[in-house]
């Protein structure tokens, strides 16, 4: 395995060189997208690529368009351009298994990006997505502590589905235990798709005659989704919705109204932590010697892992500030429609 030599000061003197390996052989890291259309992945990519070219490694990356028979083609792939290690955003959580598996057994580090691969010689690298569902749940159960609720949940190929799932079930059973929250529909959403989200709301609103007060939706692009079924019955900005990831529309329905929370996880730290992890396992390091590394074992088949969660922030129209401070998005898209004086960020 090539290894990186870390770059002293007095290597840029003497060569002119910075933040590359010096008589070493060149350090590939190959990334592996689920489906690079969506908005969310471009950030990450982003951040890290901005971490290697820093340290002098090589990117490649394939995007898998949704497909998990073409994500295990792409990694054969990236492993016969010469990829040290491999960050992978799995599209289905299991059918990568083999893949990663031949990657692990010819010496290549793997690194599980966002969405967990259970394998005891893969990195786990995501946020705390049982939190996330914590806070969603939180973001809306504030707003409608009782009523009629529905589930938007996300992929059901997706591990991460189902721990967002059942962090919304931590604040919420006790209400539906008490029958003072009942559950008139829940289902999964393939492949995070808007519109399979909003074609179930739509189904759920016809089976319950409109009368849905709270919509749990998993991400924000399944909350724009039951947004968009909602509105078409005039019922947007009256029932409270929930997404994850700060997608810049969502954070502009918060303003506007219609959406009630958004669980903010700053791709840009994830895809910085990533380029690291990879760049230190490609080196060498052990799993369990990454910085910041704990055991992980909340899968549904109970698999010991190295893992890393990050922790996440949910955005509100009381703290919309936050995100605008921090450089995620600009103040005139959150507040683009937005009436004067009724969200402080926006005055």
């Amino acid at each position: 395995m090539k290894h990186i030599m870390t770059v002293l000061l007095c290597t840029t003197a003497m060569f002119g060189v910075a933040g590359s390996a010096v008589g070493q052989d060149e350090v590939v890291v190959g990334v592996s997208w689920n489906n690079f259309q969506e908005e969310r992945w471009k950030t990450d990519e982003a951040a890290i690529k901005a971490v290697l070219e820093e340290s002098g490694v090589r990117y490649i990356s394939a995007d898998a368009q949704s497909s998990a028979s073409k994500q295990l083609t792409d990694i054969e792939s990236l492993i016969a351009q010469g990829a040290d290690a491999l960050i992978v955003l799995a599209q289905d959580s299991d059918a990568i298994g083999p893949a990663v598996a031949s990657a692990v057994a010819e010496g290549i580090p793997v690194v599980g990006y966002d969405r967990l691969i259970e394998n005891p010689d893969a990195f786990y690298l995501t946020f705390d997505n049982k939190e996330v569902g914590r806070m969603q749940a939180q973001g809306v159960f504030e707003v409608q502590p009782e009523g009629n609720y529905v589930f938007i949940k996300g992929n059901s190929a997706d591990p991460n589905a189902d721990f967002l799932f059942e962090g919304q079930m931590e604040v919420l059973q006790e209400a539906i235990d008490s029958g003072a929250i009942v559950n008139v529909g829940e289902a999964y959403t393939d492949n995070w798709n808007p519109e399979v989200a909003q074609a179930n709301m739509e189904q759920f609103l016809t089976a319950n005659n409109n009368e849905v007060d709270a919509v749990v939706a998993s991400n924000d692009g399944t909350a724009g989704g039951a947004i968009a079924a909602l509105a078409a019955q005039g019922l947007a900005g009256s029932v409270p919705v929930s997404g994850q990831d700060g997608d810049h529309a969502a954070l502009n329905r918060i303003a506007l109204g219609t959406q009630t929370v958004s669980v903010w996880k700053d791709a840009r730290e994830l895809g910085k932590k990533a380029a690291e992890i990879a760049i230190v396992l490609a080196e060498g390091t052990a799993l369990d010697a990454v910085e910041g590394a704990n055991r992980f074992s909340d899968g549904p088949n109970g698999v010991e892992m190295n893992a890393v969660l990050l922790a996440p922030v949910p955005i509100t129209k009381d703290n919309l500030d936050v995100v605008i401070d921090a450089g995620w998005v600009s103040a005139d898209v959150v507040c683009q429609g937005v009436a004067a004086g009724s969200v402080a960020a926006c005055d």
